[in-house]
């Protein structure tokens, strides 16, 4: 493994292709996957882990799910790109659509980053505004503008931003604190006439998992309805992950423009931004907000897509809930036993861990947790076939495909693995 990691990193920047694949955080160098099955990996060496990234939530009935392959298999064999509409491209739309009640009109993409740049663009051209809100720690792709005190991989690495996005890139971005109910009243105070939109994660999912406080979505919906600025869910995490609404129907909070990743590409490269036809009629052709892509509404993606919303029902929900709770639960007593002090938030089917004992309510509060015993630990499971995120700041993703028996089995060697921890300082 390590010879296939040498040579990736004599072709590829560190040797990944997203940064936080490289384990700078942990330390140590990464396995390489030779294949997914269910609940677990595979690695080129043979070794299999359980594993709670699932590609970081696509993932959500397990790897190779046999729905899902039957699907892509089925479309590939009708061709993998046509740069024309397809019947699959109106049928993932309108199942969208039908599972989300503030969205009308659905613009499919190939990223949760492009997403995230057109929700951007049309919120700045619907409102005929310029400036935007987005709160500390929240990560919505690697959009220039919205980089600015980003979560997710510039947390991993340390990073306050990133070279190459210039002053006047951001200059625009005005950023708040998580669950900070007077930031925002302050932001809308001094640029509320000017505010096109505020993008949130509606469960902040990559500064680790922190849900919102009460009372925190309906704030900045109140506000922006009065200000005449744009409410965007980024639900690329959340969508279809914590309910068949995603966070929107678990709050009953109507945003005005959503965007979806993740599990609606059923592991492919799709995303989505949806809203009321209203906002996103601004699109071109119709409007004068350009977007454009040429694998947008790939064929396999669709099929793969339209594969795991169908198999999304109710108590797949529950189950993938249940795993939730007791992977929390496990791992907090775990550490709890071995002395290293945790929390463990847990949001309907995701799952966190900050190894702090204070609970964790804005970026600050993130950054304050022990990375290097989260390092310790990641390594002390790893070596006992536990995969978690190589990273203290993301959520963890249970599966359907995780049983009972396997997360017993992780709460078991969390045990193990917390006492190791504790032991190597």
């Amino acid at each position: 493994m390590s010879d296939l990691f040498d040579r990736a990193r004599a072709r590829i920047p560190g040797g990944v292709n997203s940064p936080v694949r490289a384990f700078g955080s942990v330390g140590g160098e990464p396995f390489f996957v030779a294949r997914g099955e269910g609940a677990y990996l595979v690695d080129t060496d043979g070794n299999r882990y359980l594993d709670y990234v699932q590609s970081w939530g696509a993932s959500i009935l397990g790897h190779a799910h046999p729905l899902v392959v039957e699907a892509v298999q089925r479309a590939a064999a009708d061709g993998t790109s046509f740069g024309a509409p397809t019947p699959r491209e109106v049928e993932l739309a309108e199942a969208i659509a039908d599972r989300i009640p503030s969205v009308e009109k659905v613009r499919l993409v190939s990223s949760g980053t492009e997403a995230a740049m057109t929700a951007v663009r049309l919120a700045r051209g619907a409102t005929g505004r310029s400036k935007v809100v987005k709160f500390a720690g929240c990560y919505h792709g690697h959009l220039d503008a919205l980089l600015v005190a980003a979560g997710s991989g510039l947390a991993t690495l340390g990073l306050p931003g990133s070279a190459g996005v210039t002053p006047g890139t951001v200059a625009d971005t005005v950023v708040v604190d998580f669950n900070d109910v007077a930031g925002v009243d302050a932001a809308f105070a001094e640029h509320g006439d000017d505010l096109a939109a505020v993008l949130v994660e509606p469960v902040a999912a990559n500064m680790g998992l922190v849900p919102p406080d009460p009372g925190f979505l309906e704030h900045l919906r109140d506000r922006c309805t009065r200000h005449g600025a744009l409410l965007v869910f980024d639900e690329v995490i959340t969508g279809f992950r914590v309910g068949p609404a995603g966070a929107s129907g678990r709050t009953g909070i109507r945003p005005d423009l959503s965007i979806f990743g993740k599990v609606v590409g059923g592991g492919l490269p799709l995303a989505a931004l949806g809203g009321p036809a209203e906002v996103m009629d601004h699109l071109a052709p119709l409007g004068a907000v350009y977007q454009a892509g040429t694998l947008s509404g790939n064929p396999l993606a669709t099929a793969a897509g339209l594969a795991v919303l169908g198999a999304l029902t109710p108590d797949v929900y529950e189950t993938i809930e249940a795993r939730a709770s007791a992977l929390t639960d496990g791992l907090h007593a775990a550490l709890d036993a071995a002395g290293i002090a945790n929390t463990a938030p847990r949001v309907h089917t995701l799952a966190g861990l900050f190894l702090r004992a204070e609970p964790v309510r804005t970026y600050d509060d993130a950054k304050a947790a022990d990375t290097a015993a989260y390092g310790r630990f990641f390594h002390a499971l790893l070596a006992r076939g536990v995969y978690i995120a190589p990273s203290a700041f993301e959520a963890m993703f249970p599966s359907l495909a995780h049983t009972e028996a396997d997360v017993a089995r992780t709460v078991d060697l969390a045990h193990e693995a917390a006492v190791e921890a504790a032991s190597s300082v």
